[in-house]
């Protein structure tokens, strides 16, 4: 038994949730560049409007352009920040951050305005490597000085000639500049903090599917464990009294042999009881297992089960449940699945059917349909597999039997 534990790949629905994190960081990360962009548009805007020159609108735009696409590099490093050391995490902002800060110099030559020279490099430190709750210090700190610098920035706008000159007489609004200018690392923050709450879960997500297999196969190294150790223990007793008696009294030797014979039947019963104790769950639940599988693993699921499901041999079909629910989870690749379990005269016919993706190989269901066939094969019972161009199906038939689900 081997008691390590899966890698994270193997996991039913690792690769779908590993999809699904991807997918949320990178709307993460649109979100954040997009809020960027609207900053760098809005300045552009009142430039106009307060009748700036060309050539400063231009440089503000371009400028803008360039450090945007600057802090690309600094999220993507904030995604793998976890792979490096802190000092070599802080080095890769080292380059966004002379960016920024050229971006508010330029910026404050053109327009004046101290605002303008330092939000730029406000988003790049809450982009930082910080430790815990030192970011959010950082922010309220960053956003303070911010709406100081448009306090600043105001007075000089009202003042006859400020930096901003012309800004009010134009009818553009000062307030709604430094709102997206000031709110800018707030709204960075929070996406990262939705990002890291989700990452979190995530991976205690994985860690309670190792957990709960560890668990179970400490359970089940305990039975074997218990049983084993308790004939074992008995067995040699016997046969240690048979080695003693084997000179002075045969006859009694022979029967602590042959008891000690038995004891090797009870323990391999046992074992045989024990295992079958773990497998043999009703076909009912074995069905709403793969269907809460499947429905973890992201598709939609239908389900359609006889009223007596529970009197189908389970002995039997226990095994396809679980075997064509993973071939599902590992080559199905699509969006939806349908599980049922009919009876039919003197037979049970279970089947499973679900849409391929578009890249899924027609050969790629995997060798444990092979596996299928033999077993329902010995079993009297009969394997169909449908191949279709964007659907694949499984019907396996069963004879009904008078034990029922044994």
């Amino acid at each position: 038994m081997n008691g390590s534990s899966p890698p994270l790949e193997s996991l039913p629905g690792a690769a779908w949730f590993a999809r699904r994190i991807s997918a949320t960081w990178w709307y993460t990360v649109i979100g954040v560049l997009f809020f960027e962009v609207v900053v760098v548009f809005v300045w552009m805007t009142t430039l106009v409007a307060a009748r700036f020159d060309s050539p400063s609108v231009l440089g503000v735009g371009i400028g803008g352009a360039i450090w945007v696409a600057s802090t690309v590099l600094s999220l993507i490093d904030y995604r793998n920040r976890a792979d490096a050391a802190p000092r070599a995490r802080w080095a890769k902002l080292f380059g966004p951050l002379l960016i920024a800060v050229a971006f508010g110099a330029v910026g404050w030559a053109l327009t004046g305005s101290w605002l303008f020279a330092l939000f730029p490099v406000a988003q790049l430190l809450v982009l930082g490597e910080w430790p815990r709750g030192v970011r959010l210090r950082v922010t309220v700190a960053i956003t303070f000085v911010m709406v100081c610098m448009a306090v600043i920035d105001s007075r000089m706008t009202f003042a006859p000639g400020g930096a901003l000159g012309g800004l009010v007489e134009a009818g553009a609004d000062w307030v709604v500049v430094a709102f997206f200018s000031v709110a800018l690392p707030i709204m960075t923050v929070s996406s990262l903090w939705w990002w890291d709450v989700l990452n979190v879960l995530d991976r205690a997500r994985v860690s309670e599917s190792r957990l709960a297999a560890t668990q179970e196969r400490l359970r089940v190294a305990t039975d074997v464990h218990d049983l084993q150790g308790h004939h074992l223990q008995v067995i040699a007793l016997q046969l240690e009294l048979a080695e003693r008696l084997s000179e002075r009294d045969p006859a009694a030797a022979l029967e602590q042999l042959q008891a000690a014979r038995r004891s090797v039947d009870d323990a391999r019963q046992g074992t045989r009881d024990l295992a079958l104790r773990f497998r043999s769950v009703p076909l009912r639940d074995e069905l709403a297992n793969a269907a809460d599988l499947l429905h973890a693993a992201g598709l939609n699921i239908e389900t359609s089960v006889d009223v007596d499901a529970d009197e189908a041999p389970a002995s039997d079909l226990g095994p396809v449940i679980r075997e064509t629910t993973t071939n599902v989870l590992r080559h199905g690749g699509g969006k939806r699945a349908r599980l049922s379990l009919a009876k039919a005269p003197n037979a049970w016919r279970y089947e499973i059917s679900n849409d391929r993706a578009g890249s899924v190989e027609k050969s790629s269901e995997g060798s444990g349909l092979e596996g299928i066939r033999r077993r329902i094969t010995e079993a009297g019972g009969t394997v169909e597999i449908r191949r279709g161009d964007n659907d694949f199906t499984v019907v396996v038939t069963v004879p009904a039997r008078e034990d029922g689900a044994r």
